[in-house]
């Protein structure tokens, strides 16, 4: 098993090769997303966890591995769209993915030279973690137009975090979550792992809890609630939560693709941490229950913007 450091280097380095094929980072992710949910959906039937894949026969990790050359890439194709279709989790992490990688024998390297080889679920999640929120980081940079993708600072999330220093067994949202940067920061506040802890003054107060086992799964299952209405972004942002172990690639999902501009909170919460977009007028594709797609203008008419500006950041 390869090493952290190892395993951040080979992403990195394989991102690059299909960069010079035209893919973005966001492409490279989306894949990468993709083809990891299946890799630990697969782990997760073997010992020790021994549980019921939620993927169906067919459509799972080992018939990619028994596919090569142009039939790799066309079961690759038509696996996403099929579980795309899918309810609950699995519909949210694959709905309206596509295949980017159009050589069949770079998708073959990416499947088994660089995800096959390494057992994931047992990897910590610091380094499953850390390599794909650079990836995330990188990718936002590269992304002119944003597409609501705009990276927030660590360091003001730390801050911000801090200031409200969130307590176990409460619920916390973010109602533009993005790719989860808040609800990971609160993570590592609660469950007291984070190296900016360990390097300022929160620590003193941080080290004095201690969480136990109900507040524990309570953190992983029923902290965070969020709202995000750009696809990508959100299947990004909850295999962002499960790469740190937040949340279960079979239990409910954490992140709504709804608009918590115009639409009603279904439970309420005890903290809202957010950084939400400031932009005036933006447009968003709907997609409805039956799959048919309707783009619409929105305009935000904000009394308490005083400022008018083209920069939705």
């Amino acid at each position: 098993m390869s090493t952290a450091p190892q395993i951040v280097q080979k992403l990195w380095n394989y991102c690059n090769v299909l960069r010079d094929d035209g893919l973005s980072y966001g492409d490279y992710v989306e894949q990468l997303t993709c083809l990891l949910f299946l890799k630990m959906a697969h782990e997760q039937t073997q010992p020790p966890w021994s549980r019921p894949s939620p993927v169906p026969a067919g459509s799972d990790w080992p018939s990619l591995l028994n596919k090569d050359g142009d039939a790799l890439e066309v079961h690759y194709r038509h696996v996403l769209e099929g579980l795309g279709k899918k309810s609950g989790m699995l519909g949210l992490i694959f709905r309206k993915a596509q295949n980017k990688i159009q050589d069949p024998a770079k998708l073959r390297r990416l499947i088994v030279e660089l995800i096959d080889r390494e057992q994931w679920m047992s990897l910590d999640a610091d380094v499953k973690g850390d390599a794909y929120e650079g990836l995330l980081e990188k990718n936002a940079q590269d992304t002119k137009s944003g597409a609501g993708q705009y990276f927030t600072p660590r360091a003001l999330i730390q801050a911000m975090v801090e200031c409200v220093r969130p307590e176990p067994m409460k619920t916390i949202a973010d109602p533009a979550c993005g790719t989860g940067g808040f609800f990971l920061t609160a993570n590592e506040w609660l469950s007291g792992s984070g190296q900016w802890l360990k390097d300022n003054a929160a620590w003193l107060h941080r080290d004095l809890l201690k969480l136990n086992p109900r507040q524990a799964r309570f953190l992983r299952e029923q902290t965070f609630h969020g709202n995000e209405i750009v696809p990508n972004t959100r299947r990004m942002c909850l295999m962002n939560l499960f790469l740190h172990s937040i949340g279960e690639l079979d239990g409910e999902p954490l992140v709504e693709r709804s608009d918590a501009l115009i639409t009603e909170p279904r439970a309420k919460v005890d903290y809202v941490l957010a950084n939400p977009p400031f932009g005036k007028k933006s447009s968003m594709t709907i997609t409805n229950e039956e799959g048919e797609e309707d783009r619409e203008a929105l305009t935000y008419e904000r009394q308490d913007f005083w400022e008018t500006t083209s920069n939705k950041q």
